[in-house]
């Protein structure tokens, strides 16, 4: 299973920030994001400069007593930026965040929504929340996207973990609805070399999903470039594009995708 270094994830943190804001240079901030058509441009920035500004604070703090409020609005102010404001918060909050973690460092103890109750997560999480949010900017700015295949495996890594925890499940109760018998799903990354080994078996015919890299025959198998699995997989690209192959029972995924997200 890829696991990057502490470092490692605090480099990515503003390498990705500022691939981001390189790809929405020139772009209208009231522009549509077409994977997240509610928000607009700069609505998404707002939103990913509060979740930097977020983790910087609760692994500042030392917070290991919390309880978010799911309710809020994340993207609250983005009404007042302009492109250039965009951009400054967006570097701003990179930088923010990866102070705070490498000061901490990786072992701290932390709250978070992971099995983990540690700084590392947070260093981990924000990596891929700026990966998966730079995808998005990448579709309002009409370019392609990708990403390292060490980073893109460990961004389908995360994912599946954030949503096999326990707390995830009780924020969420429909992720419980992806439980039933013949639920199963194999993702396969066609481009990539063996040691990284890039196939996914995930099991949710139990009392809760499982996962593992594995290949594996499943219901389900989606089968492609790295990347564009990804994509999928996180519902930011349809499945039906010829990007990425699917076979075997489509309903198992779109009811997986129809209930997981987070």
């Amino acid at each position: 299973m890829t696991l990057l270094s502490h470092e490692r994830y605090c480099q990515e943190i503003l390498t990705q920030t500022e691939l981001m804001r390189a790809t929405l240079r020139g772009v209208a901030v009231g522009t549509v994001v077409p994977t997240c058509p509610d928000w607009t441009v700069a609505q998404l920035g707002r939103h990913l400069g509060n979740a930097h500004r977020f983790a910087a604070g609760l692994v500042r703090e030392r917070t290991v007593d919390f309880t978010p409020d799911i309710s809020g609005d994340s993207t609250a102010g983005a009404e007042t930026l302009d492109a250039a404001g965009l951009d400054a918060w967006l570097a701003e909050g990179a930088e923010e965040v990866v102070a705070a973690l490498r000061e901490a460092g990786p072992d701290v103890p932390v709250w978070t929504f992971g099995r983990q109750q540690k700084s590392s997560f947070w260093a981990r999480r924000m990596t891929h929340e700026t990966v998966m949010h730079r995808a998005d900017a990448a579709s309002a700015a009409g370019v392609p996207f990708t990403v390292e295949q060490d980073v893109a495996a460990d961004t389908l890594d995360e994912w599946l973990d954030i949503v096999t925890s326990p707390l995830a499940q009780a924020w969420k109760p429909q992720l419980k609805e992806v439980l039933g018998d013949g639920r199963t799903l194999h993702l396969h990354a066609t481009d990539t070399p063996p040691e990284l080994n890039a196939e996914w078996f995930v099991d949710a015919t139990g009392e809760s999903i499982e996962w593992r890299r594995a290949h594996e025959k499943a219901a389900v198998a989606v089968q492609g470039p790295l990347t564009e699995v990804l994509r999928v997989f996180y519902r930011r690209l349809p499945a039906d594009t010829g990007l990425v192959e699917v076979v075997g029972d489509r309903a198992v995924l779109e009811h997986w995708l129809e209930r997981v997200s987070f």
